[in-house]
């Protein structure tokens, strides 16, 4: 029985999640027709690769088997990640599934950047066909789609979960329009539906050799946000996505056969959604072409948010630098805004728009970064059934790796044609990943912490002797059996004592979500030890919870890194380090109570 409750979750995911492989019919068949002709045979034999590559790529890899996997719901190559490492038992296997889950990030953030500007780039492009103005210029059109990129992302900081609701019931009218056109099409060329026939794909690609190949990572197109399904699991639920799936993936079939069957009958179309539709309904050309613009704004929504998701994953896990995040929503702890993500990813998608200058160019640097995720994931995926001893799940899994390996070669004849931009993208976030968490690691190596036995000694004789601070002070430190210098300094070197003294530990749990805070037992005469223990994607107000243990601090200590090296990539991580906030800055305490001890290390 289908509840109201249901149908709420399978709307708002169809805005939420089904943005970018909903609006990829705009552009996939006209771009992978520039490849090849449009002849009946090679029709058929590029819809029926479609089709399936939509079947084993979303509906199996995705919506079966990459969400039979998840934590308390939560989904993505960092989920993955979590799952696998417990399952592990050589440190050299560790290290290779952390440098893929790093590489499967980078990929994501990469492919972030193409998504708008294809997105609306191809929509803006259907200006032309409206009577009139079959002569834009498209150094017109490519203003009009950075106006909106630029409008897009200005509202970022805003919220979307104010405009949200409209996103669900706007891409249901978007599939019920792609739907109808494409099966009044059909209706007209029955034909087309032998492409259904793995038959035709198979034989499309042993006659067409090289080139069929090639063909393949044009149609990597139609399943581009397939990924979302999972990624963005613990926003929705699973149930709710994978229902709307099933319907969304019917309304992409029937719409890419109607398009099939009108270029069967229009062999020279050029713009094949936009003339189909415009040759169905002239009259409704104009509304479908503001609904695409509208849908394709919602897409580029969706990808800039499981962005914001990804870095705030990788901030949570340690691997990318803390940065400045706003929280957008009161109710939905999963709305946040990252300023220096939100204008990088503008810069970068203006920056698309105006090297490539057209919807079928970009397609040429498209899908490359998509096929590289899916391809991990379904690494990942392989590796957790084997390792869980599901024979069965492992051995379909290894054969959707192998399909996804097929579509990244195929995609490596895009490099020289832009793809190459996605995989700069993603080496730099790779590379900063990198530095970062080695960084990190080298610098907590040099950070020579005190063994608690030895602090505590020191500790009593001072609270004995010395004059005691009335009020209480915070100190963070996130391992307490090692206490960290700065409060070794504070307290020994400089005598600053209180009256009541409060180690913060935070403790990441291997869980996505989940908050409990307690105090341990007092380690000696007003020294105690307050424990948050914490999901590790779970947005937490520090400040809240020590509130409500009734914590009112009079000041909180913190320690700064200050890094002397000559080394390229230690003045890189000191750079990185001097730029993102610090640990305190991160979880907003009161800054008229912080004090940062600054202590310096050679690197």
């Amino acid at each position: 029985m289908f509840y109201k409750s249901d149908l709420r979750g399978v709307v708002n995911s169809m805005g939420l999640v089904f943005g970018d492989i909903g609006t990829s019919p705009i552009y996939t068949l006209t771009v992978i027709f520039l490849l090849t002709r449009p002849t009946e045979d090679h029709i058929l034999g590029v819809l029926s690769l479609i089709i399936w590559t939509l079947i084993i790529l979303v509906s199996m890899e995705y919506a079966w088997l990459a969400m039979s996997l998840g934590k308390k719901g939560e989904g993505g190559t960092i989920v993955l990640k979590e799952i696998l490492l417990p399952l592990l038992k050589s440190g050299r296997n560790v290290s290779l599934i952390t440098i893929l889950a790093y590489i499967g990030t980078s990929f994501l953030i990469g492919d972030g950047v193409i998504t708008p500007a294809i997105s609306i780039l191809s929509a803006v492009e259907g200006i032309r066909i409206i009577s009139g103005l079959e002569n834009t210029g498209q150094g017109t059109l490519m203003l009009i789609a950075s106006i909106i990129a630029i409008g897009l992302f200005s509202l970022q900081k805003k919220g979307s979960d104010k405009i949200a609701w409209a996103f669900g019931p706007i891409m249901v009218v978007w599939f019920l329009a792609l739907s109808i056109s494409g099966i009044a099409s059909i209706f007209y060329t029955p034909g087309v539906l032998k492409a259904i026939n793995p038959y035709y794909a198979i034989d499309f690609l042993s006659s067409n050799g090289l080139v069929g190949f090639f063909v393949l990572s044009e149609v990597t197109l139609c399943c581009t946000g397939g990924e979302a399904l999972y990624a963005d699991m613990g926003h929705l639920g699973r149930e709710p996505i994978l229902k709307a799936w099933r319907l969304i993936f019917f309304a992409l079939v029937f719409n890419y056969l109607g398009q099939g069957a009108f270029l069967i009958r229009n062999p020279a179309s050029k713009n094949i959604l936009f003339e189909m539709i415009n040759h169905q309904a002239q009259i409704l050309y104009v509304p479908f072409l503001i609904l695409s613009i509208i849908a394709t704004i919602i897409a580029s929504q969706a990808m800039i948010s499981g962005v914001f998701s990804i870095v705030y994953q990788g901030i949570t896990t340690r691997i990318i630098p803390m940065l400045k995040i706003d929280y957008t929503s009161g109710e939905l702890k999963s709305q946040i805004y990252i300023s220096t993500i939100n204008w990088m990813l503008l810069i970068s998608v203006l920056y698309m728009i105006f090297i490539f200058k057209e919807s079928s160019r970009l397609a040429a640097a498209y899908g490359l970064a998509v096929t590289g995720t899916m391809a991990i994931t379904g690494m990942l995926m392989t590796s957790i059934f084997y390792h869980k001893k599901n024979i069965s799940k492992t051995i379909i899994s290894l054969f959707i790796t192998f399909i996804d390996l097929v579509f990244l070669l195929s995609n490596t004849y895009k490099i020289p044609h832009g793809g190459y931009w996605s995989v700069i993208i993603a080496a730099v976030v790779f590379t900063l990943i990198i530095i970062y968490t080695s960084g990190q690691k080298r610098l907590y190596e040099l950070m020579k912490p005190t063994k608690f036995e030895n602090f505590l000694e020191k500790y009593n004789k001072v609270y004995a002797t010395e004059n005691k601070i009335s009020g209480t002070a915070l100190f963070f430190s996130r391992d307490i059996t090692r206490i960290p210098q700065y409060i070794s300094h504070i307290m020994f070197k400089n005598n600053i004592i209180y009256e009541n003294n409060i180690f913060i530990s935070m403790v990441k749990h291997d869980d996505p979500f989940g908050v409990e805070s307690s105090f341990t037992k007092e380690l000696a005469k007003g020294l105690r030890v307050f424990e948050i223990k914490m999901g590790y994607m779970e947005v937490v107000d520090v400040e809240q919870i020590l509130k409500k243990e009734g914590i009112y601090e009079k000041t909180i200590f913190y320690g700064i890194e200050d890094i002397i090296t000559n080394n390229i990539i230690w003045k890189v991580f000191s750079i990185i380090k001097k730029l993102s906030p610090s640990f305190v800055q991160f979880y907003k305490l009161p800054p008229e109570e912080l004090h940062g001890v600054m202590t310096r290390f050679e690197m």
